[in-house]
């Protein structure tokens, strides 16, 4: 895994220096500064603490990268330790649930018991005779769509500004893989995927944009 990020950090630093790069979307947030890495054994402390090993490749992340800081949008959020706990540095409305990462993930399900689809759709007030039952229905399909479980087993990565975040599933059948959380405009969760279908690891999401900024920053530079 060290391979994987071999020179990253050199490289987002390097970006600090492009033109190009600063124009990108919310790039003043993070100003392409990374946090410190952390050592084996804080990653390791982190993990028991978690009850849970964090997905590999972003383990080598925490490890040869950064703790958080420089990334898509706002930037990837830090994990640090706080008092006697370690928890990723965020908003309330973009905390990580850290006494449930050892959970499966299972955003189809609250409690175990499977969501009925059709309740996870926002419902059309024009479909109701009375506004009182419209608004009824509207704060029941509010319920389910943000009930805290279905983030369970789930590391709040970044935020993209008005509830607009990307999550790194810890545990279940989705374990390494990045999740994109729109429900803010009724989109519900769902995996990033490839031009081939294929889900996105963290490596995948994180290499995918400094590739892609690189790429632009240069382009300004040529035009120059």
């Amino acid at each position: 895994m060290e391979e994987t990020w071999h020179g990253v950090r050199d490289r987002v630093s390097r970006l600090q220096d492009l033109q190009g790069a600063g124009r990108t979307f919310a790039s003043f947030a993070h100003g392409f500064e990374l946090a410190p890495s952390l050592s084996e054994s804080e990653v390791e402390d982190a993990e028991r603490a978690f009850d849970t090993r964090l997905p590999d490749d972003y383990r080598g992340f925490l490890l040869h990268v950064g703790a958080g800081g420089a990334g898509p949008a706002y930037g990837v959020l830090r994990l640090r330790r706080a008092a006697d706990a370690w928890e990723w540095a965020a908003d309330s409305t973009h905390r990580t649930d850290t006494d449930r990462l050892a959970e499966p993930f299972a955003p189809q399900h609250i409690n175990g018991s499977p969501i009925d689809p059709l309740s996870l759709r926002v419902p059309n007030q024009y479909d109701f005779e009375y506004r009182d039952d419209y608004e009824v229905a509207h704060r029941r399909w509010e319920e389910t769509v943000w009930h805290p479980g279905r983030t369970a087993g789930a590391i709040c990565l970044c935020d993209e500004g008005c509830l607009r975040r990307y999550w790194l599933v810890v545990t279940g059948d989705e374990r390494g893989t990045v999740w994109r959380d729109y429900r803010v405009d009724a989109i519900d969760l769902a995996p990033l995927i490839d031009a081939h279908g294929r889900r996105l690891t963290f490596a995948r999401w994180y290499l995918g944009w400094l590739n892609e900024l690189e790429e632009q920053a240069k382009s300004v530079e040529r035009i120059r």
